[in-house]
Parts: structure tokens; sequence; C-alpha cells
């Protein structure tokens, strides 16, 4: 690159200055900034260029640069896409992580920023290729793969594309179909539904139809029909077919490389830290992924030929194309990269430790070199915001351990500490509108036994246990307590020595001075912090050189007691030391002493007067918060980072990390394994000890346990949180399913288990033969005035030309053929085809019949997903057995699949089902309750609240019916429980 900054390319003129995306996309080999609007989409004849710009909380901005090589992409622009990711390094301050993504291969991190999904669209604007015309829908099938992350892929669209093991989206002008694979994974299909959320509103306006159709499980309801008539009738469908995509590149134990004038050496097996020179570049060879290590004083032209070698490398032996290159500045390395030596000893180890100390050293060299850097982003300010705390006025119990036994502590003495016992501690509140909820916690002095630190953990279990799980268990160890904790006691204290008898056991057996505080002798305690979530006091030696001009003091000598005050403490901590005074000693006289003026007596007590600190204590350094996920591999501690996390990222069935630097918290959904629930606290200590290694993080920070549906304000805080998505129950898919589109989604699948087996066999096909002829030829008064308004419609020919389709389907040998007309989809006349689409005809002439005519009486009936999930659809994980693709379910006529429309006509029948229920009747709201000592009869009691009158409605629920019904379902079931009306 050239020394001069008119070289460096203006399309990168100011840009890192604020937290976000931007993106370029190369055209004619120059970046072009791209519109906001166009975010997400990506075409496969492009090179686009991707700067994602973080606050660290430390102080500075942090940067990761990605080029993404559409798989059409020309080599040149490929390279004119390297090229100006180093420029825009080089403007950055040369600190930047640079990523190479390829289109279908990219990095989880890379798809977090646009989530749920990015599209891939053929064609592009590179020369060479066609600029993108408008476009007109398309009919388009999607694979949808990734728990957190999406990779969605445009496949052919066709019934070849489809399997047993993935999830499908296929989208059509007036409904998007979600084909889940009989072998998917749940979470999977969970996903699947953001994407189709997605679709729905870029796409369609928020206004089409969303159906769920379940592989093997082909049920009378319209939507399975419709769905195989798109892809030309029902027919099996094959075996997935091992891609590309589905090849695992394995993760290798780390080989380290030197490169020397774009040369490569291997160094020794074993790596360290110590080995990596700042002026030089190194390859280390993880097998899935490449990094490139970039010293913080080698030259641009260094670097460049560093990414070339990379490139070459990969080349020479003979990688799949796909293998992942990451560059990483020293100073700034991620933590993959870290991950590949046996520790990583603190100092310029991470970006957010040397903020801006690092970045203007290389900005400084950068300068020498000749590329100017004065559009690099400054860093940001420390915000020090004041932690979320528990509700106030709550209920404190606090009890030592003393044996195998723990003993209360009477009400006056809560808040006082011995740094060789073991309390457990029950905070019992109330957050908001919610039950009792509760935050329990066992504090381990430094100085405790290891028996009293285990037998504490145990009782706190038991009693966790005995309040159903509901508790954040927590582990405080003494000097990392937590705002939260702090600010439960008014005031807390930390005194020296114990009490238990384990401790004194232990003493006398060392014959060890028992320093235990009395109220008598001679005691120092420091005073510090100014508010109610740090101001904390701890016991400290009797010795001037104890005190610090930072803070306040309390000295203990006999019957006086002296408060001393630093010349730079606060009024704030003068007030606090008082209260802890009174505390310590109700009644007890002050003698007041400050900095400068102190008595002979004060220094007396204290052995003599000495020199002290002025200086304050630097606090810890606050960073950004991470979520991992993880597993144990021959006993060792594996994780994967969540990036850009969300709420939604809380799977119920998996277990999660998430550290704050200050806090680990152990996240348990509720789907997990009892087993690996009581392992949570041994998962997060194995975490704790690998990021003590590799971050530098506190050995002794707090671990909580937290178990989905209870997690307290010091959890939410981290992330965007809406504490109505823990009111739905089930699995992951039914969660998401309830939550995004409540009532308005159609499912082909029955709940009917009997028939979810290959075993069936003839007595399974009878079963669906007779379920249909019952649903098609019903008897009985009630159904004979229905049956006369479809004679009209053509409905009995229809009828017997589906059954005698089916019957000759499934019963080929019967000797009974079927003489059902050939409909024109079906080129290769297949039987079972014609079957399906005459049964669909029916159905959705029956559909349209049931909704002309308001009798509701329809094969597919209709349920909402309520928060119980009795109506929601079933799901099968990845190890349940496979159902037979043939399978027709027996339970058509009372058929439980969900099979509600979309937006206002949802609406609109919710209202007709009011009056219908009603009937014109009202009752009043005592009668009508769940709980009613009178309780009206012959009710619909799933819709309690239609009985109710206009004005009492308005009462009771605060609003009118219309306003309510018009609410998602998961919102009037919740408004429906708390007025005991569910």
């Amino acid at each position: 690159m050239s020394g001069t900054t008119k070289n460096l390319d203006p399309a990168f003129q100011g840009v890192g200055q604020r937290v976000g995306t931007e993106i370029w996309r190369i055209e004619n080999f120059q970046p072009v900034p791209l519109a906001k609007s166009d975010y997400g989409k990506f075409y496969s004849g492009d090179s686009y260029i991707v700067l994602q710009t973080t606050a660290g909380k430390g102080g500075a901005y942090l940067y990761d640069i990605h080029f993404w090589l559409g798989k059409d992409t020309s080599q040149d622009e490929a390279g004119t896409a390297a090229i100006k990711t180093v420029e825009l390094d080089a403007v950055l301050g040369g600190r930047a992580v640079q990523h190479r993504e390829l289109q279908g291969h990219e990095s989880d991190k890379f798809l977090s920023y646009f989530k749920p999904c990015i599209i891939p669209l053929e064609g592009g604007v590179a020369s060479g290729f066609k600029a993108p015309e408008e476009e007109k829908f398309e009919t388009r099938l999607y694979v949808c793969r990734g728990k957190r992350v999406v990779r969605l892929k445009q496949v052919p669209f066709a019934r070849s594309s489809l399997n047993h093991d993935d999830v499908f989206i296929l989208d059509t002008e007036n409904k998007i179909y979600q084909f889940n694979g009989a072998n998917s994974n749940i979470q999977e299909r969970a996903k699947s539904l953001e994407v189709i959320q997605f679709l729905k509103d870029k796409y369609h306006e928020g206004m089409c139809e969303v159906a769920i159709i379940d592989d093997g499980k082909l049920v009378a309801e319209s939507d399975s029909g419709e769905f195989w008539v798109l892809f030309g009738g029902f027919a099996p469908i094959g075996k997935k077919a091992v891609g590309e995509d589905d090849i695992t590149l394995e993760v290798t134990p780390g080989q380290l490389y030197s490169i020397n004038d774009g040369q490569l050496k291997l160094e020794e097996s074993i790596i360290s830290k110590a080995m990596l020179e700042n002026n030089k570049c190194y390859l280390l060879d993880c097998g899935a992924e490449l990094f490139v290590w970039v010293g913080r004083v080698t030259q641009v032209e260094d670097r460049k030929a560093a990414s070339k070698a990379a490139e070459e490398f990969i080349i020479s032996q003979n990688r799949p194309k796909t293998t992942r290159i990451t560059q990483v500045i020293q100073g700034f390395e991620t933590r993959s990269f870290k991950s590949n030596f046996e520790s990583w000893p603190a100092g310029t180890g991470s970006g957010t430790s040397s903020g801006e100390d690092g970045r203007g050293k290389v900005a400084a060299l950068l300068k020498q070199q000749g590329v100017d850097v004065k559009g690099a982003a400054k860093g940001s300010p420390v915000n020090e915001d004041i932690p979320p705390l528990l509700e106030g006025n709550g209920k404190t119990e606090v009890w030592r351990i003393n044996g195998s036994a723990k003993t209360p502590l009477p009400k006056e003495e809560a808040g006082k500490f011995y740094s060789g016992d073991c309390y457990i501690v029950l905070y019992t509140y109330h957050s908001g509108e919610k039950k009792e909820e509760y935050f329990l916690s066992c504090w381990l002095g430094k100085d405790s036994i290891q028996d009293d630190q285990m037998m504490a953990i145990r009782l706190a279990n038991t009693m966790c246990n005995s309040l159903k799980g509901r508790p954040v268990l927590g582990r405080i160890l003494q000097g990392k307590e937590p705002p939260q904790f702090i600010a439960i006691f008014q005031p807390m204290i930390v005194l020296k020595g114990g009490i238990s008898s384990g401790y004194k056991k232990f003493i006398a057996e060392k014959n060890l001075n028992d320093e235990t505080y009395t109220s008598d002798g001679i005691a120092l305690i420091q005073i510090s912090g100014t508010s109610i979530h740090n101001n904390k006091a701890v016991q400290v030696d009797p010795v001037a050189t104890s005190l610090s001009s930072t803070d306040c003091f309390l000295l203990q000598s006999g019957n006086s007691l002296f408060t001393w005050h630093g010349n730079s403490s606060t009024f704030e901590q003068q007030q606090w030391a008082a209260k802890v005074a009174e505390f310590l000693k109700p009644g007890a006289t002050l003698k007041h002493a400050k900095e400068g003026t102190e008595s002979s007596a004060f220094w007396f007590a204290l052995g003599g007067k000495q020199s002290f600190t002025s200086k304050k204590v630097p606090q810890d350094m606050v960073r950004d918060p991470h979520l991992y996920t993880f597993l144990i591999n021959k006993g060792k501690l594996e994780v994967t980072e969540v990036f850009n996390f969300s709420q939604d990222d809380l799977l119920t069935e998996d277990l999660l990390i998430l550290d704050t630097h200050a806090e680990v918290f152990v996240w348990v959904g509720q789907s997990v394994d009892s087993k690996e629930k009581q392992k949570a606290f041994e998962f997060g200590q194995k975490y704790i000890d690998l990021a003590v290694a590799l971050e530098g993080l506190s050995p002794d920070v707090p671990l909580y346990r937290v178990l989905e549906g209870n997690e307290p304000c010091f959890f939410t805080t981290y992330f965007s949180w809406d504490g109505t998505k823990s009111i739905v129950q089930g699995n992951s898919f039914q969660k998401k399913l309830a939550f995004l589109f409540g009532t308005a989604v159609h499912a082909a699948e029955s709940r009917d288990k009997s028939n979810n087996s290959n075993n069936g066999g003839p007595t399974q096909r009878a079963s669906a033969l007779a379920a249909l002829s019952s649903a098609f030829n019903p008897s009985g008064s009630a159904q004979s005035s229905e049956k006369s308004n479809y004679s009209n419609q053509g409905g009995p020919t229809q009828r017997a030309s589906a059954l005698a389709a089916l019957s000759s389907a499934f019963n080929p040998s019967s000797g009974t053929k079927a003489a059902a007309p050939k409909p024109s989809w079906s080129g290769q006349g297949s039987q079972r085809a014609a079957a399906v689409a005459a049964l669909s005809g029916v159905l959705t002439a029956e559909q349209k019949m049931g909704t002309s005519d308001g009798s509701g009486a329809r094969i597919s009936r209709t349920s909402s997903v309520d928060t119980n999930m009795d109506e929601t659809v079933k799901t099968d994980d990845a190890n349940s057995e496979e159902a037979d693709p043939l399978e027709i379910s027996s339970a058509v006529d009372g058929g439980e699949s969900i099979s509600e429309s979309n937006g206002a006509d949802s609406d609109a029948k919710q209202d007709s089902l009011v009056e219908e229920n009603g009937d014109g009747k009202t009752f009043s709201y005592e009668r009508l309750k769940s709980k009613s000592s009178k309780p009206v009869t012959g009710i619909d009691y799933k819709r309690r609240e239609a009985y109710l009158s206009d004005e009492e409605f308005q009462t009771v629920l605060r609003m009118t019916k219309e306003a309510f019904y018009q609410q998602p379902k998961w919102k009037q079931d919740m408004q429906k429980r708390k007025a005991d009306l569910f």
C-alpha cells in the first residue's frame, strides 16, 4: 500500500464512529456503501465488506471486519475485497479482527448481525453479471439449519429436495409452509419459525397464512393436501444426501508457524504466549480454522503477506476452500484463538483491557508508515450505571453453618459476617405482580474450613429443592459480594475470626491465634463505598498503615470508639461510618478524628503513627457480558460463544453460561434432564477455571444457578427481557409457535399417538378408513342437515371418489378399483396422490362451507395454542421413531390440529364465538369465576369472559371486549388468569 493518505479509499472516511453495522459492496473494484434497506441481502455474484462496531464498557470501540465472498464472485473482486479490508483496518487504527466469509459457510458471528437470517440471492451487480431485475414473486424452497443462527439455503423446488432430517420453508405467494422432517431438531424447528415471521413481514406485508406440515403425519387437513399438491402429489421422500454443507471440519490442536517473507516455519509443538514476538506474524493452524496473528509493530506489507500466506497454505495442504481464516492483532486476540494455548497470562491479551493505550500505539505506528487514522473512532466513555437491585422491603433470613446444621441468626445480627464462618442467606421478595421470588445464597468466608463450605452448599441445595427449585441459588465468596447481596443488608460488616465449632476446632488444632472480633478489644474497620449497593465495612489489621485517605474508619479500643475521616472521603461515607458504629455498639459515644487532627490515644491504639496511602484503589474493569453454550469432551469443558445474544437464545433444552466478568450465571432450561440440572454448579466451576486461565477472570467470582422462569432482575438486565415469553410452556418449538403466531397458524398435525408407529399395518389402515368413513358418512339428525348442505356441491360423489381412491390406495389387494377422477396434476397416475387430491378438495370445500354457514362443523377443528400446550403441535425429538410417511390419522372427525386463520379473520371468528357462546345471556363475575361457590353450568368454560356483560367485562378486565380479543392469545390467557377466569 502506498504511504500517502490520499490512497486510502474515500468510502472509508469517518467509519467506525458509531455502534452497529456498516456494509460496502465491491462494484467496479471499488467499495460502495450499501443502502440500509439492502442489509442482509447478499448476491452470489458479489463481494462485500462488513464492519461491525461494538462499544466495550472498558472505554474503547471494538471492531470486526468481515469480507464476504459470493460463490460466483470473480477472483479479482474477491482480491479487491481482501485488499480493501486491510485499508479499512488501517483507517480504524490497525486493531480490528478480520474474517474471511464464504457463502454458505459463514461464521456464527457474522450471521448474528443479521438475525434471523441472511437472504442468499442469485446474480449480482459485479462485472460480468447481469444486474438483478426488480423481483417478481417466485415460489422458493429453503432448507433451514442452525439452532441460534440460521443458515438459510435455497434449494430446487422439488420433492427430491425434501428429506427426513432437515426443516424446510416453502414460501408461496399466499401461504408459507414449514415442513418439519421427522428426525429434525426441535430447536431448528423453533428457529425456522423466526425465519417465517421475517419472510412474512418482509415479502408479504404480514398478511399471508402460515402452515406447519409434519413429515410422516398425513392427516385429513387441507394444508397437508395443499402442500403436497404443490409438489405434484404426495409420495415418499428420500433420505438426506450428504453434501458439502454437511461436512463438519475437524478442530485439531493448534500448530504454530512463524511467517517470514511469506514463508512458513513450524514452531515447537507446545505453544505459549511468550513465543509470539510483536514484530512478526504467525499462522496458527487449528484444522477447521486458521488464525493469522499480527504483532503490534509489524509493517502493513508484512500483514498483507501474512494474509496471502494463509491463502496459499490452504491450497498447498489441500484443505477445503471453506476453511475459515481469521486475522487478529496483538492485544485484541479472540477467545477461540487464546483457547489453543495452555494459559494466557494477563497483560495485553484483551482488547478491552488495553483499550485506548493499544489503539494509540498501533495508530502511531501506522502514521509513521504514512497511514492517516484521523477518521478512526474515539473510545466511548465508561458508563457507571447503578446495577439492578432486588425489590426492597423483602424478608431476610440468615443462618450460620455449625457442624452439620444451620443456626438462625437473630434479626439484629443479620449483616454481621465472620471470615471464618459460612452462612446461608434467603431473601424473599415480590417483583411487580409476580408471586414470591427468592434469592438464596451461600456466603463463604475466606478463612472458613472446607467442611463448612461443603455443608453450606449442601444445605442450601436442600432448601432450594424444598422451594421447588424456584430460588436463584448463588455461591458468594468473601470480598466479591455482588451489589444485590450487599444491598440486602444495611449495613453489611465483615469481621475477623469465626464462631462456628468447626472453625474453633481448626484454630485449636493448628495452634493459631484466634483473631475473632470481640466488642471490647482493639479493632479497625474500613468503611468503603458511597451507595446502597457498595457500602461495605470490613475489619482490617489494627495498624496505621491500614488507613487510607480515600475512606473512613472505625477504631475500637476497649470502651472507646473513634471515627476517622480521610481527607478524600465523602460525606456519604462519613454518614455510613456513624451507622456502622451504631450497629456494632448501640448507644456508644463516638470520638471524631479527621486526617491530620488525630489524638495520641488514637495513634496509641494503632501501635504508633505511621505513613499510609492516599491513592484510591482501582476498581475492576467493567467488561461486556458474553453468553456461551458448552459441552464436556473427555472431561474437558469446551465452550462456544453465542454472539449478539438475546433472550431467544435461552432455549429450554439447554444449559448456558452468562459471564459478565463480575458474575457468572449458569442458566438452566426447564426441559434439561434433572441430572444435568444438579450439575449446574460443577459446570459453572469448570468454566471459571477455564476463564481464569484465558481471560483473567477472578477465581472468587460469584456463581449462580438460574432456572428458566425464575430469572432475577440482575440476570435479565443483560437482555431486552420480555417476561411474557416465560409464560408459554412446552419445548422450544411449541414456545416459539405459540409466541410468534398464537392462534393464527395452520398445523397439519394430530395428537393421536396410537397411529404414530410403523407397526400398525392393516389395523392402522382399517382405523384410518373407519374414521374417514365416519367423517364422510355422518349419521344422526345433527349431521343430516350438514349432509344436505353439501349435496348441492356434489359432496357425496366427491366423498365416494375420495373413499374409493383411499380404499384402493391403502388396500391394493382388496379387489376394489378406485373410480376416482384423475387430477390434472398427477401426471404419473399415482393412486395415492389422487386420493389425497380428492380428500384435499373435499376438505377445502367443507372448510369454505363451514365458514359461510357459521356452523363451525368442520373436519379440521380450530384450537388455540394456549399456554398449557394441551392443543399445541406435538413434536418429536431427533431420537424419536420415524412415523410412517403414508400414515393417515384416525382422528379426522375429532382432529386436534391447529387450524386458525390469520389477522382480522381470527378476530372476527373470536367475536362470533363470543356471541354464540354467550347465546345472548350474561352472568355475574362472581358466578363465572373458576373458583366460584355457585358456578354457572352449561357454558364454554374456556371462554368464561364471553358471558360477562359489557360493563362488567370492562370493570374486570379493564378494556372492551373488542380490544381484548384483538390481543394475542397468550396475553388474553395471562389476563384471564389474573381475573380467575381461566
